[in-house]
């Protein structure tokens, strides 16, 4: 599904097969979601130890990190309708077998199966959009996304909880079936195809390389704590290895004309530095997204089901915000919402240091509603920004890259603040602490080691244009703020400037399962 041939939607309409791609972006990351509290029911029903059953999200996040790096070569090589009956059919297979699991091994293939179909999903939503949406409504349409793919993790954990109250962990799987397959079949019964697939041989050494490079880097990063470093950072250099041949064999590639992951999209200005702040405000964010659960269950005493509550807030504003910011993008560009954004997120993170064992909920509720609003004016205009300076034939490439580091830096965020909790508290307790002291100690140091990261986010929105240029060279709606365009891959113009999603927050929740 190329994006070469561009067909433009009516302006002031989000296209028929944007809303039929969010909707079923927004079933496999409910999904994602709907095993948070899931873990101590499979330790009982399955019988496995807790480190085991938390594979059903390790699993999980390991396919993602190496499926998806050859999702650009994938769209590239089949039409729209075939790519979503694909990637839905995969996950109506996953889910249907960890349904019926009897055995954990079983769950567990379920559950790989589930993130090959997933992992698909979320670039295919991202390159249609840059194809089909012209660039004057991308931030309106990027904005009508968000709503539906935001309020999915928010609604994963509290509908988890409420199902869990009543039944069996298998009936996640069972409620999921018939929605997943009404989607699947609205689906295919109103996409049309958009653009004409390429031909191109599958580098069978670059999807090994990748599958081991990323996987191992993401496993390794997911692993490490003050009491196992050595192994994990063996893997992770081994991954790291890994990806090094996996980029050259790209560039090598790319003279042919065939790469699995076409790096070329590191060439352009706008891109890599949207990529970059997208990494470091993603690593930032899910350390926070790690902490505060475990602070709230941990310290505060609630249950999962009170925890998902007490954060669903947040994930509903940043997604009833999308339209808003989205428009607010259209019509005045992006660094009137990224740069207070960004702001906001280093508040926000900064906030959060202060916890103790007697914050009232309120300030807890206000500091995270602050964040997702951050995390909302800054994503949707970032990603929309950075995918948009890209020329078309990219725009699948960009996607999966996209979706490739923000699983990296998921878990090396995840990785960083448990690890810097971990050693602070038990440093703490060695020296005569009580432990709920330590632990919270732990924490606030956690957080603080987030908002210095986060503090890098606000420089990276500053370097940020306000607007992409026009495909064609000529500025944007407000002409001066456009960025002129630049040479860009194989000599074409490339404006370095605009596009994306904030789908991604799907993911973070999956995170906090580990």
């Amino acid at each position: 599904m190329p994006a070469a041939s561009s067909v433009p939607a009516t302006s002031g309409r989000t296209p028929t097969v944007i809303r039929v791609l969010s909707l079923a972006t927004f079933v496999v990351i409910l999904n994602e979601t709907i095993m948070v509290n899931a873990i101590p029911r499979l330790m009982g029903d399955l019988h496995v130890t807790e480190r085991s059953a938390q594979w059903v999200s390790t699993a999980f996040m390991l396919t993602m990190a190496a499926v998806i790096p050859a999702t650009g070569w994938f769209l590239q090589r089949v039409t729209t309708r075939r790519a979503y009956s694909i990637a839905m059919g995969v996950f109506l297979f996953g889910t249907a077998l960890s349904a019926i699991a009897p055995t954990f091994a079983i769950l567990l293939v379920g559950r790989v199966i589930q993130a090959g179909g997933t992992a698909v999903m979320m670039p295919l939503l991202m390159t249609t959009l840059m194809t089909v949406v012209h660039e004057h409504d991308r931030g309106r349409v990027m904005g009508n996304v968000t709503l539906a793919i935001s309020v999915a993790p928010a609604m994963g954990p509290v509908i988890s909880g409420l199902v869990l109250q009543i039944g069996s962990w298998r009936w996640l799987f069972v409620l999921m079936l018939p929605i997943a397959g009404l989607v699947t079949w609205l689906g295919l019964r109103q996409l049309e195809n958009i653009g004409e697939p390429q031909t191109g041989a599958l580098d069978v050494s670059s999807v090994a390389f990748a599958a081991l490079g990323f996987g191992s880097l993401v496993y390794g990063l997911s692993k490490f704590s003050p009491d196992d470093v050595t192994a994990p950072a063996l893997t992770v250099l081994a991954g790291v290895a890994l990806i090094v041949i996996f980029g050259v064999r790209q560039v090598s590639l790319q003279r042919k004309g065939t790469p699995l992951l076409d790096l070329r999209v590191l060439l352009v200005g706008t891109y890599a530095k949207a990529l970059t702040l997208m990494a470091i405000a993603f690593l930032a964010m899910l350390g926070s997204m790690i902490l505060l659960p475990l602070y709230l269950q941990n310290l505060r005493g609630l249950t999962p089901l009170e925890t998902g509550l007490l954060i669903m807030p947040g994930g509903l504003a940043m997604g009833l915000l999308g339209p808003t910011v989205g428009r607010i993008f259209d019509r005045f560009g992006g660094r009137l919402l990224v740069i207070p954004g960004a702001i906001g997120i280093t508040a926000a993170l900064a906030g959060f240091t202060q916890i103790s064992a007697s914050m009232p909920y309120w300030q807890l509720l206000a500091l995270h509603v602050l964040l997702m609003i951050s995390l909302a004016a800054s994503f949707t205009p970032v990603f929309t920004l950075g995918l948009g300076a890209l020329p078309p034939q990219l725009y699948s490439h960009g996607s999966s890259m996209l979706g490739t580091l923000q699983q990296v830096a998921a878990a090396l965020g995840t990785a960083l603040v448990v690890t810097v909790m971990s050693a602070r508290s038990t440093s703490l307790i060695e020296d005569g602490a009580d432990p709920v002291s330590a632990q919270l100690d732990g924490m606030r140091l956690a957080f603080g080691v987030s908002a210095a990261l986060s503090l890098l986010v606000i420089v990276a929105a500053v370097l940020l244009p306000n607007r992409s240029a026009d495909p064609h060279g000529h500025g944007g709606p407000d002409g001066p703020d456009a960025e002129p365009a630049t040479s860009g891959v194989d000599g074409q113009s490339v404006a370095d400037g605009a596009e994306a999603i904030t789908a991604q927050a799907a993911i973070a929740p999956q995170l906090v399962k580990d």
